[in-house]
């Protein structure tokens, strides 16, 4: 055990968010009424309050618990494990399995009843791009000194501008490990393996390939809340940490709900 170390307080959204529930958990998580609002709403689990004991936190879990919410606790050293997941570059479809290929040649193959869940999300980032473009401009020293004769000079001139670059990915959870099996990259495959079915567009594929996953894989959870578009402000460095959070987090509720997980 880890001394002094954060733990997190984790909530799903609730079904039904009124003024009442949002002041209650405001109250337990010491909060404004504001904050807890939105800490509350959309469709993804949050972490709503951080504690350094673990007491503290399971009286909280508790509470909050008891007002209906599904809860859980996190350390930090757990929230934060980004672990090298195998990446994907193609796969085949086999009955009742999956084998998967990197681009170094090593293979991962997985039965249709390993896979616990079939996480599918979208990551973007809001890049600022610097560019360099010449424009022309009256010199009116120049003009003076060429005695009244009109001269022009051409200056660079730096300009910033804002890029979304998305791209869309899919993870497999198996039911013996915390940490997910495959990463799937939407412009990281290779979609030869696709044959007939192979499109231009490389989302396209993606979705196909996405598609038979879920056939292959029927009893898999499958969940694609992270999926819907959102432009982060957030720099690029910062991206895979809050999209690793944000899967540990649903994979944690999805099995707790399921009881994968009996300690958190």
């Amino acid at each position: 055990m880890i001394d002094h170390e954060i733990i997190h307080i984790a909530v799903a959204p609730p079904a039904n968010l009124n003024a009442d529930l949002v002041t209650s958990v405001a109250a337990i998580i010491n909060a404004g009424i504001s904050q807890t609002r939105l800490l509350l709403a959309g469709e993804v689990p949050k972490i709503v309050a951080h504690c350094d004991s673990m007491q503290v936190a399971e009286s909280m879990i508790q509470n909050l618990r008891d007002m209906g919410l599904m809860a859980i606790t996190c350390r930090d050293s757990e929230l934060r494990q980004f672990p090298q997941t195998f990446k994907a570059q193609t796969l085949e479809f086999r009955e009742r399995e999956v084998l998967f290929r990197d681009s170094t040649g090593p293979e991962k193959r997985i039965a249709e009843d390993d896979v616990f869940l079939l996480l599918v999300g979208r990551a973007e980032a809001c890049l600022e791009v610097e560019a360099t473009t010449q424009k022309t401009k009256f010199s009116l020293s120049r003009t003076l000194l060429m005695g009244g004769i009109p001269v022009w000079r051409t200056v660079d001139e730096k300009t910033k501008t804002h890029s979304v670059q998305a791209e869309c990915f899919a993870r497999l959870y198996e039911r013996k490990s915390a940490s997910p099996s495959v990463d799937i990259l939407q412009h990281h495959m290779n979609y030869s393996f696709l044959g007939a079915e192979v499109a231009m567009s490389s989302s396209t594929n993606f979705s196909t390939v996405v598609l038979g996953l879920r056939k292959t894989f029927p009893q898999a959870i499958f969940d694609d809340r992270l999926a819907k578009p959102s432009v982060l402000t957030i720099s690029s460095s910062r991206v895979r940490e809050g999209i690793e959070i944000n899967c540990r987090l649903i994979y944690l509720f999805h099995a707790v709900s399921s009881g994968l997980d009996s300690c958190t």
